[in-house]
């Protein structure tokens, strides 16, 4: 099979697309040129998609032995996930870069490319599974077998058509073995750090990224009941959940912890309160798309709302064209809009919705 392997200049991706070759496919490795401007260097674990990365993801197709290129995606991405991402959180709401990125680039721009020119799959370096069943000949994505690394949940928004067309070799490995793999291969990234944050946020201030965007927008930051108690630059750069650099004057009455209960952008003002007030135990998602056949309502499901984050149980409560809705067995604190609604049945991804509310 002729497969186009997307490669970071990360160890994973670079093992992704070794054991593409391995498994017999014809491989051509691909950088994504994704920043307008990359910087030299990266910054540790900092950001990603800089000329250091792709000189390393050259190196690493010199060294597999498979044509490489480079792809400049940097006008999609930035009207595709930058500006997304920008006007999500203008509009009060937390969305998930990553999510975007799979969604719209590398399953999407990236595939409809490869495609084009005669390819049959996208290799990447995600840990994440595919079964295929052998009776109907029906694939299904499914949960890492290092469940710490597992990467589903940034992939739950594949399409059956997406995930027909993707390979992930690393599904089935530990990190830590496939770094020894690299290092047996003779790859230099074996011990190149993870990336981590955002990528195209390399300092790792959000806040301040997104107030070179957006400008300086002074508010109020109030408590529960309506009264001032803080002040803001911008509305913008809070989420629900928060509980840190809140600003605010005076401690709460009973001394305890403040967190963001509410981003109010026609206002621009944010609301704090106790913890407690977070609790969610319905969840509301919109515009849902599903890697395979849909849930039933009443069915049972785990949930899933950070990448990284607790699964919990629960059931579909409503479901049709436009949303999702979702019960849950205990609560999830601090859910903000915008966030990804990822739904399992066992270590199956039956797909994914934007929260639009949480109660």
């Amino acid at each position: 099979m002729k497969v186009l392997a997307a490669m970071s200049g990360g160890v994973d991706s670079a093992v992704a697309a070794a054991r593409a070759v391995d498994a017999g496919h014809e491989v051509v490795g691909v950088h994504l040129a994704l920043s307008r401007q990359p910087a030299s260097h990266r910054a540790g674990a900092r950001g990603c998609c800089t000329i250091e990365d792709a000189q390393d993801a050259r190196r690493a197709g010199d060294a597999i032995g498979i044509p490489f290129y480079v792809w400049d995606l940097a006008e999609r991405f930035e009207r595709e996930v930058i500006e997304d991402f920008v006007s999500e959180y203008a509009a009060g709401r937390t969305p998930n870069p990553c999510v975007r990125c799979n969604e719209r680039i590398k399953f999407s721009a990236l595939l409809d490319r490869a495609l084009a020119l005669g390819f049959e799959a996208v290799c990447t370096g995600h840990y994440a599974r595919v079964d295929t069943d052998a009776g109907t000949g029906e694939r299904s994505l499914h949960r890492a077998a290092d469940r710490a690394k597992d990467q589903s949940y940034v992939l739950a928004v594949l399409s059956p058509g997406g995930l027909g067309r993707a390979l992930f070799p690393l599904g089935d490995t530990a990190k830590g073995d496939v770094r020894a793999e690299a290092a047996r291969r003779g790859l230099r990234v074996a011990a190149k750090p993870d990336s981590h944050d955002i990528c195209f946020i390399a300092a790792g201030d959000t806040q301040a990224w997104l107030a070179e965007r957006l400008g300086r927008r002074p508010g109020a930051v109030l408590d529960a009941d309506g009264e001032v108690v803080g002040e803001h630059d911008g509305a913008y750069a809070f989420t629900v959940g928060q509980r840190r650099g809140l600003r605010l004057g005076r401690p709460a009455a009973d001394g305890r912890p403040r967190y963001v209960l509410d981003v109010r952008p026609a206002t621009n003002t944010v609301v704090v309160g106790p913890r407690e007030r977070l609790a969610a135990t319905r969840l509301t998602g919109r515009t849902p798309s599903w890697c395979g056949p849909a849930p039933e309502v009443g069915e049972a499901v785990g949930v899933q709302v950070r990448a990284h984050g607790e699964e919990v149980p629960g059931r579909v409560a409503g479901l049709d064209a436009a949303g999702v809705e979702v019960a849950l067995k205990r609560p999830l604190f601090g859910v903000a809009p915008g966030q990804t609604l990822a739904l399992y049945r066992g270590t199956r991804v039956l797909g994914a919705a934007t929260i639009t509310s949480a109660a």
